[in-house]
């Protein structure tokens, strides 16, 4: 999970060196709906809402549910 953000991130500072804008556009997209889709889905599969956990809560809006 953390290797595919940061090779997205490296490709999308390429896309932005080159002045690619339709193609960084594109990767942002494809990089960011199905990881909001997962915490969603880690979210209310694991009952993380009802819980008094705000770290965990946090770790989701954060994007960085699958690591814990």
């Amino acid at each position: 999970f953390c290797g595919e953000g940061a090779a997205a991130a490296v490709l999308c500072l390429s896309y932005d060196h080159s002045d690619d804008r339709f193609r960084l556009a594109l990767t942002v997209f494809f990089v960011l709906c199905p990881s909001v889709l997962v915490q969603l889905t880690l979210i209310f599969v694991h009952r993380d809402l009802s819980r008094d956990r705000p770290l965990v809560l946090l770790m989701h809006l954060l994007q960085l549910g699958p690591i814990i």
